[in-house]
C-alpha cells in the first residue's frame, strides 16, 4: 500500500509502498484511513529537525492527526466496531513500570521520555492507507462530524489546557461558579482570555475558550480584513493584530489578562507577552520553538511579577482520552454554534500523492488535510 514517509538519514521525503499491516493480537483494530492533518510537527520533521523511524526502520510514516473507519476487530474488541469513525490517540506509554504516570495511563506525563508516538516518534503513522493498532488507543466519532473530525487532535491541545488551568483557577474561590450568576465576572473575575497566534491551533482554542465563556482576544501577526480575522468574529472574539497593536496596546485594550494560550512557538512575542500578564493569571505554552539567536528579557520583571501577581506559567504536551472525548464533545458544540466557521478552518484537500510538495512547501491556508479515501 501507498505512505507517505521520511528517511532522515538520506534527507528525503516521498511516496513509498509500505506493509498493509494485519491484527496480531486480540484487542487489535483494523483501520482505514480517511483523512490525516498536516501541522508544524509534520513540517519539522520533512525538515530533519526530529522525527525517528521505528526500531530496524530506516523511514517512518508520517501522521498523526488521523480520521479513520474501522473494518476489522480482533476477538476482544469491546469499544469500536466495524463502520465505526475513530480518532486514534498518538502517544503510547513507556516500557518502564517505575514511570508513574505512564502506570496511570497517563502517557502524556511520562517521566522517562522513552514514550512512542506515531508519526513522530518510534511508531509509524497514519499517511497510509490502512494501520492497525489497539483499541485503547481509539475514541469514537460521531458521523454528523465527519467532515470536521479531523481536527480533533489539534483540539485536545486545548482541552488539556483548559483541564489544568481550571485546576490551577481553583485557588481562586471566586472563579469556581462559572455561572452567569457569578457577581465577580468583571474586573478580576478571572473570565479574560488572549490566544497568541491564529493558526489551527489557536483558532481551536480561541472557540474553546469563548465556549467556554471566556471573553476572547485572538493576537496575531497580519491586520486587514482576511479570513482569519473574520473568522475570529464569527465565533464572538476580537482580533488584534500586532501590525496594528503593540504588545502594551493589546493588553490595554483587553484589561486585566486572566489566562494567555500561547499556539506559536515563537519565544520572542510569548515572553513579551507575559511581561503584561494580569493579576493571579495564568500562561499557558503550547508550542515549541526551533533553536534560533539568543532574545533578550527582563528577567528582573518576569521573576517580580510572578510572585507579587500570583501567576502561573506552565507548559502542556499531548493529550490523555480525557482531552479526545471532550474534543469530540466540543466540536459538536462548535458545529452546532458556529458551522461555517469550523468548516474554514479546513483550507484545502488533498490527495496522498501531493503530500511530500504540501509538507515541503509554503504554509498557506490555515488546516490542510490530506485525504485517503
Amino acid at each position: 500500500m501507498k505512505a507517505i514517509a521520511v528517511f532522515p538519514t538520506r534527507r528525503e521525503v516521498t511516496l513509498i509502498d509500505h506493509p498493509e499491516p494485519k491484527i496480531t493480537s486480540t484487542s487489535g483494530v483494523k483501520l482505514r484511513v480517511l483523512e490525516v492533518g498536516i501541522c508544524g510537527t509534520d513540517r519539522e520533521i520533512v525538515g530533519f529537525q526530529y522525527g525517528t523511524p521505528p526500531p530496524g526502520s530506516e523511514y517512518l510514516v508520517l501522521g498523526h492527526e488521523s480520521l479513520a473507519e474501522v473494518i476489522e476487530v480482533g476477538p476482544a474488541v469491546t469499544r469500536v466496531k466495524p463502520g465505526d469513525l475513530v480518532v486514534t490517540m498518538v502517544r503510547r506509554p513507556c516500557p518502564h513500570p517505575e514511570c508513574a504516570a505512564c502506570a496511570a495511563g497517563r502517557a502524556d506525563f511520562c517521566y522517562t521520555g522513552d514514550f512512542t508516538e506515531r508519526g513522530i516518534k518510534e511508531a509509524h503513522g497514519y499517511l497510509t492507507r490502512f494501520v492497525v493498532d489497539d483499541e485503547r488507543y481509539m475514541n469514537v466519532v460521531p458521523p454528523a462530524l465527519r467532515d470536521v473530525a479531523v481536527l480533533t487532535e489539534p483540539l485536545t491541545i486545548a482541552e488539556k489546557a483548559l483541564t489544568q488551568v481550571r485546576q490551577v483557577q481553583e485557588r481562586l474561590p471566586w472563579t469556581r461558579d462559572r455561572s452567569n450568576r457569578n457577581p465577580h465576572r468583571g474586573q478580576g473575575g478571572g473570565r479574560r482570555a488572549v490566544v497568541l497566534g491564529a493558526g489551527p491551533v489557536g483558532l481551536l482554542g480561541a472557540m474553546a475558550l469563548v465556549a467556554d465563556g471566556f471573553e476572547t482576544t485572538v493576537y496575531s501577526r497580519a491586520s486587514g480584513p482576511h479570513d482569519k480575522a473574520g473568522l475570529v468574529r464569527s465565533i464572538g472574539a476580537r482580533y488584534l493584530a500586532a501590525e496594528t497593536h503593540s504588545v502594551d496596546q493589546m493588553a490595554s485594550a483587553v484589561g486585566n489578562i486572566d489566562l494567555v494560550y500561547e499556539a506559536t512557538g515563537a519565544s520572542r512575542i510569548s515572553f513579551d507577552l507575559m511581561r503584561v500578564l494580569g493579576t493571579n493569571a495564568v500562561f499557558v505554552f503550547t508550542g515549541v520553538p526551533g533553536r534560533k539567536a539568543p532574545i533578550e528579557l527582563d528577567t528582573d520583571l518576569i521573576m517580580r511579577d510572578l510572585v507579587l501577581k500570583n501567576q502561573v506559567v506552565f507548559g502542556t504536551v499531548n493529550a490523555p482520552r480525557e482531552a479526545y472525548e471532550a474534543a469530540i464533545r466540543d466540536l459538536g458544540t462548535f458545529m452546532d454554534r458556529w458551522p461555517a466557521a469550523v468548516r474554514r478552518l479546513i483550507t484545502g484537500r488533498y490527495p496522498l500523492e501531493d503530500a511530500p510538495q504540501l509538507l515541503q512547501g509554503e504554509t498557506t491556508g490555515i488546516k490542510t488535510v490530506i485525504v485517503l479515501d
